[in-house]
């Protein structure tokens, strides 16, 4: 896609709107100071005990029953509006262990201990500051103009997204039998895109992921006697190197691709002194589930037989962090929802990602968390939305808008500023979703007012 001056627009096209009781203007200025705030303040996942309080705080003050504490720090806030569709509409509230390089007044200074028991600093820099802001603003809004729909609002904040345990914990916190299993799950997620530019993918849209740690024994000693010692860091050396080889030599590339990354590697504190053990942790990124169990497969394999070849003194620990599935979106619904952004946006402002190689938690509000399907599943939609202003867009390089977005921070990156004209954009994309869950047919009459 060239850019063009059609991305610049700052207005929708016109299509219909609902006539929102509660204007922007006076609903702008508080979600600002509420998305500062919580960029000022980011905490680390199943860490979130201030970010669900001012998150209830809101729903509360909106009219919704809020219930806190599901899933450790999870927070959920339902609306009865009349017989209709239940609508989940799900943000994630955890920041990640990244020093904040924005520049920003509002940046983040906070450092904790993670729970590992370092010292770390904090960043919102996937954005969930963003997501929790805009579903604080959709909430209010719907709360404002039940005259407009019917049916029942599920909001759902959601803990420890960035390691893939929050979800499970809400479902297995019995989310879907206290609160009700709705009809359709919806999420959204801020990137690098320019503001105004809505991200779709149909089906498979992002891969499942799986964290792994890989810890191998070996016999320490003195670094100037090696023969005396079993060194794990050999081990690790050659196991980094030999995982390499799963995806070019163990799949079949008509499968699609595949990734496992070495991220830390620990061993030792000394120069001259040989360890006890080395400890390794990777990801792996699939684009099916099966293809996810083929390589965690190999993944233990491999590291067995390295540490048998390196006379280790006993087999390697393997352990399956966290992992999440492959998302999916109901082809039902994803149309409902790609059409209400086409028709208010327009279909100029609407890009196809294609499969992203990011995971998420998301897809086990499904309803199926312990890998089998008791019922049936939620039907689940996801997209993207720009986050990255006019004037930084005009500024960064390249002609396309691939080519401008290898430019920009990404999401993860200390850099990752989202812009706070995002705010509005993302209450409006989540907002429409909503609506055209949970009513099909607009209300005659209504004029098309929106959130500009």
């Amino acid at each position: 896609m060239e850019v063009t001056e059609t991305l610049q627009r700052t207005e929708p096209t016109h299509a219909w709107r609902p006539d929102l009781t509660l204007a922007h203007e006076q609903l702008a200025p508080r979600l600002e100071a509420f998305y500062r705030d919580l960029h000022a303040h980011p905490e680390l996942s199943m860490q979130e005990q201030q970010t669900a309080a001012k998150v209830a705080r809101w729903l509360r003050h909106s009219g919704y029953e809020v219930t806190e504490e599901v899933g450790r720090h999870g927070v959920v806030g339902v609306l009865r509006n009349g017989p209709g569709p239940t609508v989940l509409l799900r943000a994630d509230m955890d920041a990640l262990p990244v020093e904040e390089k924005t520049g920003r007044p509002d940046a983040s200074r906070v450092r904790v201990k993670d729970s590992h028991g370092g010292t770390v600093p904090v960043m919102h820099a996937c954005g969930h500051d963003v997501h929790i802001t805009c579903l604080m603003g959709v909430a209010e809004l719907l709360a404002h103009s039940q005259h407009h729909w019917r049916g029942t609002l599920m909001m759902v904040a959601q803990p420890a997204e960035e390691t893939l345990e929050g979800a499970r914990a809400m479902l297995r916190d019995g989310l879907y039998e206290r609160f009700g299993k709705p009809d359709v799950a919806l999420a959204q997620h801020v990137g690098p895109l320019q503001v105004g530019i809505v991200g779709h993918h149909p089906g498979a849209s992002m891969m499942a992921s799986a964290n792994v740690r890989v810890r191998i024994f070996g016999k320490g000693g003195h670094g100037s006697q090696p023969h005396l010692t079993v060194d794990p860091v050999v081990i690790a050396a050659y196991l980094v190197t030999r995982l390499q080889t799963i995806v070019s030599r163990e799949v079949d590339i008509t499968r699609g691709g595949a990734v496992i990354s070495v991220g830390s590697l620990h061993a030792g504190s000394r120069s001259n002194v040989i360890p006890d053990e080395a400890v390794l942790e990777l990801t792996v990124r699939t684009p099916t589930d099966d293809l996810q169990g083929q390589l965690l497969e190999a993944i233990s394999r491999m590291a067995k037989a390295e540490c048998e070849a390196g006379r280790s003194p006993k087999p390697p620990e393997i352990e399956v962090m966290h992992h999440t599935r492959v998302m999916v979106n109901d082809d039902s619904y994803f149309t409902r929802v790609r059409s209400a952004h086409a028709a208010w946006f327009g279909e100029d402002r609407i890009i196809d990602t294609g499969m992203q190689s990011g995971s998420e938690d998301f897809p086990y509000f499904d309803g199926r968390v312990s890998g089998e399907s008791h019922g049936a599943t939620v039907p689940l939609v996801y997209w993207y939305f720009g986050g990255t202003s006019h004037e930084a867009w005009k500024r960064a390089a390249g002609k396309t808008l691939w080519e401008k977005l290898r430019n920009l921070p990404p999401n993860h990156s200390s850099r990752f500023d989202p812009s706070v004209d995002s705010l509005r954009f993302g209450c409006e994309s989540m907002l429409l979703a909503a609506l055209a869950c949970l009513d099909e047919e607009p209300k005659k009459g209504a004029e098309p007012r929106g959130l500009h």
